[in-house]
């Protein structure tokens, strides 16, 4: 079995699939648009097969999670894998230098990833991780 999708809410439809085209590899689909509920969606797909969803209406509230000082019970990251320590760094040094805060990292954890955590134009908690071994 795959996990088939993740999918997110967005009030910037289009500049969300522009990030992530431009820093993932994201390849999208032709936008989705439902007339009558208001709704607007592009599937993104990545190399690894996996996709996400980014859809818009109207009427979704914004979202009360501070995801950038507290945390809080349900899906709190995507990660996205690279193969090197110097891809992460690359990566991390690419969003910084393009306005993106870096919330942590790069870092070696405890468990075997060099990573570091990120946020996209949503404030939506991203990480860039690889396996690393000493």
């Amino acid at each position: 079995m795959t996990l088939e999708h993740v999918a997110i809410w967005t009030s910037q439809l289009e500049a969300l699939k522009e990030y992530y085209i431009k820093y993932f590899g994201a390849v999208p689909n032709d936008k989705y648009t439902n007339e009558k509920k208001q709704f607007q969606s592009y599937f993104l797909s990545f190399q690894s097969g996996a996709r996400l969803e980014i859809m818009s209406r109207p009427d979704i509230p914004e979202n009360k999670n501070d995801t950038v000082q507290a945390q809080y019970l349900g899906i709190i990251h995507l990660a996205f894998g690279v193969n090197t320590l110097q891809e992460v760094d690359a990566k991390a040094k690419q969003l910084q230098e393009d306005g993106f805060p870096i919330l942590s990292g790069p870092r070696k954890t405890g468990d075997g990833y060099y990573e570091f955590e990120t946020l996209d134009p949503d404030n939506n908690r991203l990480e860039v991780t690889c396996v690393y071994h000493e």
